[in-house]
């Protein structure tokens, strides 16, 4: 009896093991991809296209397509959207503005959803958006005009929104390269010549 207890307890801790060693594995190569940005929004573009080839061809799983659509909305959203929003600090009278003259305090845009765990759950959702496409049960009829319509709508109202917010606040969510500083001898060579 107390053989078949230890034989339990290796086995489980075996599979344990066994796990952690696949998350591991699994997070090492997450790690080895976070710097390689184009390579890989080119992937999740792929993955895209795969699925929306896979809708276009079986003629199905419409309701498939456009929870995935309504789930890709949500995250463009929060990766638009700033992670402190300056319409909930109400220090000042006319309400918080991000800096736009030099002598203001620098801060930085610092995202709700950074672009790593963005491009992650879109790639994540698309792959589960694909696999649900393997099973019938989710291929539900619907008359998809209805669908795309009503998304063309939402998204039309929720990027109106985003871009007022924008407006109002004034920020904008990209940045175009690294900002270059000059050091102080840089600056005295040059006005020297």
């Amino acid at each position: 009896m107390m053989q078949d207890e230890d034989f339990g307890s290796v086995k489980k801790n075996g599979f344990r093991q066994g796990i952690i060693r696949v998350s591991q594995i699994y997070q090492r190569y997450l790690d080895l991809w976070t710097p390689h940005t184009i390579s890989r929004w080119i992937f999740a573009l792929f993955l895209l296209v795969l699925f929306v080839l896979r809708i276009y061809l079986s003629q199905g799983w419409y309701i498939v397509t456009y929870a995935l659509g309504i789930y890709h909305l949500n995250l463009f959203i929060a990766f638009l959207t700033p992670k402190i929003d300056p319409a909930m600090d109400f220090d000042d009278a006319d309400g918080p503005e991000l800096p736009t003259r030099s002598n203001e305090e620098f801060r930085p845009f610092i995202r709700r959803l950074p672009e790593f765990k963005f491009w992650y759950s879109v790639t994540k959702s698309t792959v589960v958006a694909m696999l649900c496409t393997l099973f019938d049960c989710f291929n539900i009829p619907v008359f998809w005009p209805i669908l795309v319509m009503y998304f063309i709508t939402l998204f039309c109202i929720t990027m109106k929104r985003q871009i007022k917010h924008m407006i109002r606040y004034r920020y904008l969510p990209f940045t175009h390269g690294k900002p270059r500083y000059q050091n102080h001898e840089d600056t005295s060579r040059s006005t020297s010549n």
